[in-house]
């Protein structure tokens, strides 16, 4: 009988570093949004990147991308791309009289969807069979994705003209969503310095890992300890989530196993082999946010869920204190 091959040994503090050096050439003044977008893609997730036009979302989404030694794709989404140019189409081969299938540009190990809120919802759908089982079924015939596969989408907010917000089942999928906002005054001077000088153009920017690197990374994190007592506060979080009164949909188990895992991804990424309360409560709002759903009358008093999840986080009991 064939042996299974040995795991892929990694680094993955050294990667994490390595990665966010390469990135912060090209983004500057973003540090802890570049730290979760790693954190993300060490996790094997999927990234959803959100703001308004011009504030660098497709430049994080493509330092990422080319940061990593694998095929990138990438399509941008509008209101007339079909499914079938995401997924692929089977046409027919006259010479082999039968039907063959064609990629869509899905099939690479990273996908970048770029302003991914400007295709209808049929469009948007297509995605959720390959974002969470990795693979895609076309004609009743099923086709396994690359590993990884990762998608790092960008979008614009929901109330600017041309946009469909994504259905509620999509944005679970996404293991976090990243506002960017605006840049400081010293950053954006950097940007100006950086994009004068040509120091900061992507076009230079060159691979520091491989996709096997992502791969093994993945591999590693699963293997950092969680604790009993932070899988209970972990529970506990996403519980209260689904009991506030100010919230008509609460974080799924989908969401609760994409905190844990990202917990582990953020203390391994420093080096760590076991999970601490800080890393949940960093990556709460990151994760949890995109995942619920206001009550109407929270919606016209004009909460926000960011600031839920915050208040949420700050009012249940942390392991090892008291009250």
């Amino acid at each position: 009988m064939a042996q299974p091959a040995p795991a892929r040994s990694v680094d993955v503090a050294g990667l994490f570093d390595a990665l966010r050096a390469n990135v912060e050439q090209v983004v500057q003044g973003k540090s802890e949004q570049v730290g979760l977008a790693l954190v993300c893609l060490l996790a094997e997730g999927h990234l959803l990147v959100e703001d308004v036009p011009g504030v660098g979302k497709t430049s994080l989404a493509k330092a990422l991308a080319r940061s990593i030694a694998a095929t990138a794709q990438r399509i941008q989404f509008t209101p007339d791309l079909l499914p079938s140019d995401v997924l692929g189409v089977s046409v027919w081969n006259r010479a082999s009289n039968e039907f063959e299938f064609r990629p869509g540009a899905v099939f690479a190990p990273v996908v970048l969807a770029d302003e991914i809120n400007r295709a209808s919802p049929k469009t948007q759908s297509a995605l959720l069979e390959a974002m969470e089982e990795r693979q895609v079924t076309v004609d009743a015939r099923t086709y396994a994705l690359p590993r990884p596969f990762l998608v790092i989408a960008t979008q614009n907010p929901v109330e600017l003209e041309g946009t469909y917000p994504l259905p509620e089942a999509q944005l679970d999928r996404f293991l976090m969503r990243l506002p960017l906002g605006y840049p400081s005054p010293e950053a954006e001077i950097a940007i100006l310095d950086a994009q004068g000088d040509g120091r900061g153009r992507l076009e230079y920017l060159q691979p520091v890992a491989t996709a096997a690197d992502i791969a093994a990374a993945a591999d590693a994190i699963v293997n950092v300890h969680v604790a009993p007592a932070l899988a209970a506060y972990i529970v506990d979080l996403v519980g209260t989530t689904r009991r506030h009164p100010e919230l008509a949909l609460g974080v799924s188990p989908r969401g609760a196993l994409a905190l844990q895992r990202s917990a582990r991804a953020r203390a391994a990424s420093v080096g760590r082999g076991y999970v601490i309360p800080d890393d949940v409560q960093a990556l709460a709002p990151a994760v949890l946010e995109h995942r619920l759903m206001l009550a109407p009358e929270a919606e016209l008093r004009g909460a926000r869920p960011g600031d839920i999840v915050r208040d949420i986080v700050a009012s249940v009991p942390v392991p090892g204190t008291n009250g």
